[in-house]
């Protein structure tokens, strides 16, 4: 049968260009195997000749891929069910990228291609490591393209095909005509919880954070293979630090997107897929100082060998957490099961590089070189350990606790998660963050090997006593209002934040008086005082947030949902009820439902809300700006809210809408009746009353703020409602180049719609219209929160991201020229997206 308007070709050359990757990327795989085996320098260079052909080719092929599904989506072929599923023609051009990578296929390929970018430098740079560690990345490619192949052998499916038909793949009864492209109008398009700008831009960041920590597993597994045991750790370092700044900035652009998309439950909710992302960075960070304490002294060789084996590995467990459907509901950002197939290709890719890392580190254990002299308790390198067994030990808790379903589903347990789960980890990490604020305040004030206890006493008595006075400041003046948790539990928050500030302190004093102010060899401290600064903002805005929408009396009551910052039933008494154009007082502000208006895509609605803050006693307005959270209204009256803030130096004004009506509310079926008034008379309703007031001829300034482009006449009317309760109104007629336009006005607490209809034919009174309308008030519930010192958490993240690079820059030996553009490229670009872009 011949189907019309399909475009195969397209869709034929992308499969194609599949295979290619995938026999290219096996034949890398094997030459760099061999040539790593090989002692003779003639015949190893012809083999990694031969290996990197077959990388470049594996590059370019995956390239194209990623084109041909670009060109698919741009072009809306929903003959292709990827485009079918993912695309739609409302959906604005900025989310096409997005599309790509909602899919699984697309976040492999994304993978695939960060992987070629990686591969590409490392060829470049790595000399005598090229082989082994190459080895390494073009068998993790192999696996990656294995995933999108889509190919039957032997009657098992090998991976997803992003290149699948529709008719193929859905049955339906119009996918037996010719012409069924004729029918189907448009695709799905992208989830609504995704069309956010962040989808754009995180998943490509945090990808290439995942990527990169196959460098460290290589590395470590060359220098086990080349039996150089200690040698890689040097050249490892600056990829080492480069992957730890890009994966934290990609789990906290997750943690910025989660605050401004309330469907994501804050910005960090301790979320399967959260936590899945998170052990690896923090293991990768306990890694990262085991290596610095090996290049130092020699000790901890062994530990970094673990420590860069299992940051990769748990990035390999993580994908199968989060895209074999194994956490169910547990978690809000996993993929949903992509068939048995693909999950026995996800587990082999697991356990292809877990055993044999593991079981080559086993055989070569005794082998490593370890010093045994065992460090003093008074040395740099000892503290830096204990630092590095936290962060392991920390990982190990929370992946222990993320993998509760699996742990069911081998051995046919039912455990279930507590019933305050964000509280069974928090009770936890916070130990864990008053152990590394101490210890990141201490350490770097004592040498390698051994040193004097009193003089690192008399270093640290300026910053500790800073420290104490500050904290007991903030304790007396602004206490933490977290009393949920009992006092226990307070008391450890106030004990963290003693720690946090320590360490901001601390560090801050060791790079003038440790370092002499060396901004070059800072690095180190300023990645500490960075997440040190984090973790404070964390317990600040956590521990003092305000709900500012409370009202206890409403004039109706709404039907409370879950709150998806608590997970918890929501309280009424926390939300206020909105009606259109009049305005109420919530906490500092008085604020008006202006209006709403409809978004780009089809269920997207804005809400314009008017905050002004008013002297109490002049009544003057201090303050004024409009927030516009929005609502995807969806069938069944379910609804997505996507929060909309006010963002201060010292807080976040945080609203999103907790109930809207539906836009498709039964349509209005009242006319306007006439009435002939002049000025000071009456007009009844069935709710009270209204009287002219006067007319005002070309008024200044009108409520409607049109620019007056022609003569205008304004009614001034003042109503009166049975509640003795008054309102404003002012009808308009404007006279312009068009013609002549009524502007109504609306009273949205009575129901009236006023019109100003015109002048009698005597010219002694005018025509006032009056519509009571049998359509339900339009409102809107609110909820607000004040989070305190929210900026903290993201300027504590942008400088323990730069400390890295800093870092990186100066391991790495790049130019100071080069590496200060670098610096200040990263510098702005992270300041943008986390403090300005909103």
């Amino acid at each position: 049968m011949q189907f019309e308007g399909e475009h195969l070709w397209i869709g034929t050359l992308g499969h194609f260009f599949i295979l290619i990757a995938f026999i290219a990327s096996l034949l890398a795989s094997i030459a760099y195997f061999i040539a790593s085996r090989k002692n003779d320098a003639a015949v190893k260079y012809s083999w990694i000749r031969y290996a990197r052909i077959s990388f470049f080719i594996q590059c370019a092929a995956v390239i194209t891929v990623f084109g041909c599904i670009f060109y698919i989506c741009a072009n809306h072929y929903l003959e292709y069910l990827y485009a079918y599923k993912h695309t739609s023609k409302e959906l604005e051009f900025k989310y096409l990228l997005a599309c790509i990578w909602e899919d699984q296929s697309g976040s492999f390929l994304l993978w695939t291609i960060w992987h070629c970018v990686l591969g590409i430098i490392l060829i470049k740079k790595t000399k005598e490591w090229e082989a082994p560690v190459m080895t390494v990345v073009s068998v993790a490619q192999v696996f990656l393209s294995m995933m999108i192949m889509g190919l039957y052998i032997f009657g098992t499916k090998i991976g997803n095909s992003p290149f699948v038909l529709t008719r193929n793949e859905i049955n339906g009864p119009i996918f037996g005509r010719t012409d069924y492209l004729s029918l189907i109008k448009d695709g799905v398009g992208l989830n609504v919880l995704l069309r956010n700008y962040w989808m754009v831009i995180h998943p490509p960041v945090l990808f290439l954070g995942f990527a990169s920590t196959i460098v460290p597993f290589a590395f470590a597994y060359a220098g086990m293979q080349t039996k150089r045991f200690g040698d890689w750790v040097k050249p490892v370092l600056p990829y080492a630090l480069f992957s730890a700044a890009v994966l934290g900035v990609g789990i906290m652009m997750g943690g910025k997107w989660a605050y401004e998309s309330l469907s994501f439950g804050g910005y960090w909710a301790w979320d399967p897929v959260e936590n899945a992302s998170l052990v690896p960075w923090l293991i990768l960070i306990a890694g990262l100082h085991t290596m610095v304490v090996y290049k130092a002294t020699g000790h901890s060789l062994r530990a970094s060998y673990l420590f860069a084996i299992l940051t990769f590995v748990f990035i390999l467990y993580s994908t199968f957490l989060t895209r074999t459907g194994i956490l169910g509901d547990t978690s809000v950002h996993a993929f949903t099961e992509a068939g048995k197939a693909m999950n026995v290709l996800i587990l082999s890719f697991l356990a292809v590089f877990t055993l044999t890392s593991l079981t080559l580190l086993a055989v070569n254990f005794k082998k490593i070189p370890a010093l045994h002299k065992e460090e003093t308790t008074n040395s740099r390198e000892f503290w830096m350990f204990i630092g590095s067994l936290v962060f392991f030990l920390s990982g190990l808790f929370i992946i222990a606790k993320t993998s509760t379903p699996v742990i069911n589903a081998i051995f046919g347990t039912k455990m279930a998660p507590p019933e305050d789960v964000e509280f069974s980890y928090n009770k936890v990490m916070v130990l864990v963050a008053i152990i590394i604020g101490l210890l990141s305040a201490i350490t770097q004030y004592l040498k390698y090997k051994t040193t004097p206890l009193s003089n690192t006493i008399k270093k640290l008595a300026i910053p500790t006593l800073i420290a104490i006075v500050v904290t007991g400041l903030l304790a007396i003046f602004y206490p933490f209002t977290y009393y949920k948790q009992g006092a226990g539990f307070l008391g450890a928050l106030y004990i963290a934040l003693f720690a946090a500030i320590y360490s901001v302190i601390s560090n801050a004093s060791y790079i003038w008086s440790g370092l002499h102010g060396k901004l070059k060899a800072a690095g180190g401290s300023i990645a500490h005082l960075g997440f040190t600064l984090m973790i404070a903002g964390m317990l600040i805005s956590a521990g003092n947030k305000e709900v500012i929408s409370t009202e206890k009396f409403k004039d109706f009551e709404i039907p409370m949902g879950i709150d998806p910052l608590t997970k918890q039933q929501d309280v009424a008494a926390e939300n206020i009820n909105l009606i259109r154009q009049v305005a109420k007082k919530m906490g500092p502000y008085d604020v008006t439902y202006l209006n709403d208006s409809a978004g780009h895509e089809t269920g997207k609605r804005f809400y314009h809300l008017l905050f002004q803050q008013k002297d109490p006693a002049t009544k003057k307005i201090l303050e004024s700006f409009v927030l516009s959270p929005d609502v995807y209204l969806m069938k069944n009256n379910n609804m997505s809210s996507n929060p909309d803030t006010k963002n201060y130096l010292s807080h976040d004004v945080f609203t999103y809408i907790s109930y809207a009506l539906s836009p498709e509310r039964d349509k209005d079926t009242a006319s306007f009746k006439i009435h002939e008034v002049s000025e000071g008379d009456t007009i009844f309703y069935s709710k009270g009353f209204m009287v002219l007031k006067g007319v005002t001829k070309n008024p200044v300034t009108n409520k409607f703020n049109i620019p007056l482009t022609g003569p205008a006449v304004t009614a001034n009317i003042t109503i009166t409602g049975k509640d003795s309760v008054q309102y404003k109104a002012s009808p308009m007629i404007l006279i312009d180049s068009i013609g002549i336009n009524q502007i109504d006005d609306t009273v949205y607490a009575q129901n009236l719609f006023i019109k100003f209809a015109g002048i009698t034919t005597d010219q002694k009174k005018i025509k006032i219209g009056v519509k009571e309308s049998d359509k339900m008030i339009d409102f809107v519930t609110l909820k607000a929160y004040i989070f305190p010192y929210i900026n903290l958490v993201w300027i504590g993240l942008v400088v323990m991201a730069i400390g890295l690079i800093m870092s990186m820059i100066r391991r790495a030996n790049i130019p100071p020229k080069a590496g200060g553009v670098v610096l200040a490229m990263v510098a702005a670009a992270l300041f943008y997206m986390f403090l300005l872009a909103n």
